[in-house]
């Protein structure tokens, strides 16, 4: 059972490519629609999306919103026991762990297609296993919300929350990580020569309506 349930995720033998590889091939169609020679509607509707070199970019903003967002109303939910708010949030658990994968995928995908230093390959190994955890836990507390119905009280919902909020803090610092290789480091940014006919002053002087006051004082 398990050899057939790890065929059917990560492939081999007759089953194909298994689940990753198929949602790999579907990530790359889609950058394939929006490359900036692509002869679809894409690039002239999306300039920024498709001079992107990949969609890790986009994609990561989906999990971070869920997860945030579960976490915050799981959080006050239990605090006033409103069981209808923790429903909404084991909605937007499962969603998050969706986006988390597809993130998680788009991730590895980017990895071998940026060009790197090896300063910025020792961040991005990081990030990667910040990445990974993420989608574990995530994966991790939607098995266990649907296993028990998503009704789960006293120290086990205590611990489940001890859980949530580790994701929260683990995927802080997979974010901060990305920030750092792309504000600092330029991963995946295509740097212009901007030229100096092209510099854009904000000059909010008006000459015509300067008045320069010269007071000359004889005795």
């Amino acid at each position: 059972m398990n050899n057939f349930l790890s065929f059917q995720i990560h492939g081999g033998a007759d089953h194909g490519g298994g689940i990753a590889d198929g949602i790999a091939s579907l990530l790359a169609f889609f950058e394939g629609l929006t490359a900036p020679d692509s002869p679809g509607v894409f690039p002239a509707l999306m300039p920024g999306l498709s001079n992107m070199d990949n969609i890790h970019p986009l994609l990561v903003h989906f999990p971070i919103a869920f997860l945030s967002a579960f976490f915050a109303l799981d959080v006050v939910g239990t605090l006033v026991k409103k069981q209808s708010w923790r429903n909404v949030a084991s909605w937007l658990l499962y969603f998050g762990a969706i986006a988390a994968v597809f993130t998680v995928i788009a991730g590895f995908m980017a990895a071998s297609s940026v060009a790197h230093g090896e300063e910025v390959h020792a961040i991005m190994e990081r990030h990667e296993h910040l990445g990974v955890s993420v989608l574990s836990i995530a994966v991790l507390l939607s098995a266990w919300r649907l296993k028990s119905g998503g009704i789960i009280q006293g120290g086990a919902n205590s611990f489940f929350l001890v859980l949530a909020a580790l994701l929260c803090v683990l995927m802080m610092l997979g974010a901060d990580l990305g920030g750092l290789m792309v504000y600092k480091y330029g991963v995946a940014v295509k740097s212009t020569q901007i030229q100096q006919a092209d510099v854009h002053e904000h000059d909010h002087e008006h000459p015509d309506d300067a008045h320069e006051h010269h007071h000359e004082h004889q005795h």
